[in-house]
């Protein structure tokens, strides 16, 4: 029972974080393009906020924007906050649940490094807290006046952690920490900095005095930050279904050149929201970034390399084995790795012989009795619970196989 209780689990905290995920880019979206479309009209010249019509749903309406604040306090405002609150604390409860709470099945990968998963959990949520105050203090910073540089250093720092990340973790959740990163970063922008600017304007305002205008702007800044950095963590929350994208050895060069590509094509949108015409460059620099992207994860994929006609790649290092004892299961006997290995592993292997794959699907290895026991939780509620694996059970596994790998199974 307790498989199919967490795996539901993960399932309504995921679609939680999507939903919640979803309301909040779309306001991203949204007022980062009315930004861009306000113009100056004379009870809001320029320079001090401006006025945007729209038209949606059957009806018309009148946008007004001051960067100050308004004459008056209005009596109903509406606050823009959580969708990004409820966006980190579903994704951090997923980050506990799948990544930590399965953390040998997940997070730890002994061909990386042999670490416990308490010790895991403790860099995952540290960095988590370490990345906050690294990004937070070089906005306080000089660099702050110079947004060059400042973008620079925040790029490198991301890279940084992807590179850190990697050197612990398996790639899977190396990747998934990066962007779990960058995502607090964008609702520490939320929480600590834009609405804590906006309670101080409206308490100037109901004092009578007029709010310092620094405090807009610094609001605004820490959210165009969070619109340039949105496209990078949509990739890298969604690379945990695709192993091209973490498998290299050299994905931290990845997470880099997804920054680029995100963040390029997000500056092509606001330009153009705000008249500025269309900057085509951006476009043909993401489309560079991606293809080598592309061209890294192939570099590094024995069986794509002899796909496409490449020399073979130097071998990696052999990986330490894995302890039958430490997996907490029974040992594999002949039986169990004879329904894995005619069932399983040509797809689950590090050179998939399926055609038409490149990679072991989510990076599950399945091609030796350490592998099989590693990923017992899995083979448990694909094979066993939900018969979901084989995808159609197109390598047709019998029943009788399948009660052997629940009779492996129940011996725990």
């Amino acid at each position: 029972m307790y498989p199919i209780l967490h795996e539901w689990g993960g399932f309504l905290i995921r679609w939680t974080h999507v939903v919640a995920a979803i309301a909040w880019i779309g306001a991203s979206f949204y007022f980062m393009h009315l930004d861009a479309s306000l113009r100056a009209i004379p009870a809001i010249p320029t320079g001090k906020g401006g006025e945007a019509w729209e038209v949606h749903g059957g009806g018309f309406y009148q946008v007004r924007k001051y960067l100050v604040a308004p004459d008056r306090m209005p009596e109903h405002l509406i606050w823009h906050k959580w969708q990004s609150y409820s966006t980190w604390l579903s994704g951090f409860s997923l980050l506990c649940w799948v990544y930590y709470g399965q953390a040998d099945l997940y997070l730890i990968d002994p061909a990386v490094r042999v670490i416990t998963p308490m010790t895991g959990a403790a860099i995952g949520l540290g960095a988590l807290a370490l990345g906050w105050l690294i990004y937070d203090g070089l906005n306080r910073s000089p660099l702050a006046n110079r947004p060059p540089l400042l973008a620079a250093a925040v790029f490198l720092t991301v890279v940084a952690f992807a590179y850190g990340f990697q050197q612990v973790f398996s790639g899977r959740a190396a990747m998934l920490h990066t962007g779990a990163v960058i995502a607090t970063w964008m609702t520490g922008n939320v929480f600590f900095v834009i609405m804590p600017n906006q309670h101080k304007a409206i308490a100037e305002l109901v004092a009578g005095r007029v709010p310092n205008p620094a405090w807009g702007k610094q609001a605004k800044n820490r959210s165009s930050h969070n619109n340039y950095l949105t496209l990078p963590v949509l990739f890298f929350m969604l690379s945990g279904h695709y192993p091209m994208a973490w498998s290299s050895p050299y994905s931290w060069s990845i997470v880099g050149l997804v920054v680029i590509a995100g963040g390029v094509v997000r500056h092509y949108f606001n330009v153009r929201n705000a008249g500025g015409g269309d900057r085509w460059w951006t476009w043909g620099v993401a489309t560079a970034c991606v293809a080598a992207a592309m061209a890294i994860s192939v570099a590094s994929s024995p069986g794509v390399r002899e796909r496409v006609g490449l020399s073979a790649a130097a071998e990696p290092a052999p990986a330490p084995a894995i302890s039958l004892a430490a997996a907490k299961v029974p040992p594999v006997d002949d039986a169990v790795m004879a329904v894995v290995g005619t069932r399983c592993a040509m797809c689950h292997a590090a050179e998939p012989l399926w055609p038409d794959l490149t990679s072991p699907p989510k990076g599950v290895l399945l091609d030796s009795p350490e592998h099989v026991a590693r990923f017992a939780p899995a083979i448990r509620l694909q094979a066993v619970l939900t018969h979901a694996m084989p995808p159609n059970n197109i390598t047709d596994m019998q029943p009788e196989e399948r009660e052997t790998l629940a009779r492996w199974l129940a011996a725990r």
